[in-house]
């Protein structure tokens, strides 16, 4: 079983703006993770479309609060929220989740673009938020694996603009920083099923359409630090105590693990806040 990340890793984080964890979750825990998401029905009753701007479309799932069933788990055990904890610099709580369904020869495109490019409309003041994307399928390259533009975290927030459904990164402003390779290399992220990819709210990202047979599933778990406090409320939770459990509950929940579907704070298709602005014709400052 994996440990929370270790000080070296912390360090890369910090420089880079990412750690990829290899081997995370064991594969009895991918496992049972993989075969519950693919089962559930109210999982993929949930799930709503963004189109790419590419002619393609992502489907995901979002809820903010984790349950007590399988994906709640995953996203309060104690190894990813210690790592979460070493990395913001004290205690976090849950932000939100959601599940990428990126199916074969279908699953969309995600434009260019920062997490925190979003939240900074939900009245979270700093970037020192932290996403795991945690593989589910194996990501390749013809499946749609992330890429990340390595040490684009120091670059601040870059404004977004609206592309097809989703809010992109000012395509200008990613054209130049991909022009100096030296300085903000361009990373194909290649994961097997348990890897998590830990990376900062400002590190810029973005994955192709699957144009494989094989799907290409991941959840991502989105912490805020506690100091972090939004000062508004949005459709995103503020500072929320976590229930941290211990790292066997992943497998004690496989007995239930359905158990999420009865409990998750669903969202519904909705965009977030820096979005809903660019549909109204206006942009984030």
């Amino acid at each position: 079983m994996a440990a929370p990340i270790s000080n070296a890793a912390v360090s890369e984080y910090h420089a880079t703006g990412s750690h990829l964890a290899r081997g995370f979750f064991d594969a009895a825990e991918i496992d049972l993770l993989r075969r519950s998401a693919k089962e559930d029905n109210e999982l993929d009753k949930r799930s709503f479309g963004r189109a790419d701007g590419e002619g393609g479309v992502v489907r995901l799932s979002l809820w903010n609060h984790p349950g007590d069933g399988i994906y709640g788990m995953f996203a309060r055990c104690e190894r990813m929220v210690r790592s979460c904890e070493a990395l913001l610099g004290g205690e976090v709580y849950h932000y939100h989740s959601k599940m990428i369904l990126k199916d074969a020869k279908v699953g969309g495109a995600w434009a260019w673009h920062q997490d925190y490019g979003y939240w900074y409309q939900n009245g979270v003041l700093t970037p020192n938020l932290v996403s795991v994307f945690v593989a589910v399928d194996r990501c390749t390259r013809e499946n749609g694996c992330l890429q990340v533009i390595r040490n684009s975290h120091l670059c601040g927030r870059i404004n977004h603009v609206l592309t097809g459904d989703q809010a992109g990164a000012d395509r200008e402003r990613v054209e130049e920083l991909l022009k100096r390779p030296a300085q903000f290399p361009l990373d194909y992220v290649l994961m097997e099923p348990g890897d998590a990819l830990f990376f900062h709210s400002n590190l810029l990202h973005r994955s192709d359409q699957n144009t494989s047979d094989h799907p290409r599933w991941a959840m991502i778990c989105c912490y805020n630090a506690k100091s972090n406090d939004p000062y508004k409320e949005s459709h995103h939770p503020r500072y929320t105590p976590l229930s941290v459990v211990p790292d066997a509950a992943i497998l004690q929940a496989g007995v239930k693990r359905f158990a999420d579907s009865g409990d998750v704070a669903w969202l519904e298709d909705t965009r977030d806040s820096s979005a809903q602005s660019l549909l109204k014709g206006e942009r984030p400052a």
